[in-house]
C-alpha cells in the first residue's frame, strides 16, 4: 500500500537539512530503485522554486510499504529526524487515483 510521509521542519534548520541531505536522498534513491517511490520532494517555505535562505517548511514522500508500521519505522529512521530537521512527522495511508 502507498503511504504519505509528511515531515514538518522546525525553526532555523536549513543548515542541518543541507548537512543531512545526502543521506536522506540515498534512502529515497533506494526506494526508487526498488520501484516503491511514487514521489518525493521538499516544500519551499515561500512561493518560489528556490526559496534561498527562507528554506523549506517540510517534505513529502509517497512510497509503498507493507504496512503502516513499516512506513512509520522507515520515516522514524530518516536522517532528517536524527539531525533535528523535522519537528514532527505524520504518516498516513495514501490511495493513488490519478494519473
Amino acid at each position: 500500500m502507498w503511504y504519505a510521509i509528511e515531515g514538518y521542519d522546525g525553526t532555523d534548520v536549513l543548515a542541518r537539512r543541507q548537512a543531512a541531505r545526502p543521506q536522506h536522498l540515498a534512502r529515497l534513491h533506494a526506494l526508487r530503485d526498488e520501484g516503491r517511490l511514487l514521489l518525493a520532494g521538499p516544500c519551499p517555505a515561500i512561493d518560489a522554486e528556490d526559496p534561498g535562505p527562507a528554506g523549506f517548511s517540510g517534505s513529502l514522500v509517497v512510497a509503498e510499504f507493507a504496512s503502516l508500521e513499516e512506513a512509520r519505522a522507515w520515516a522514524d529512521a530518516d536522517p532528517y529526524c536524527a539531525a533535528g530537521v523535522y519537528a514532527r512527522v505524520e504518516v498516513r495511508p495514501f490511495r493513488k487515483v490519478l494519473p
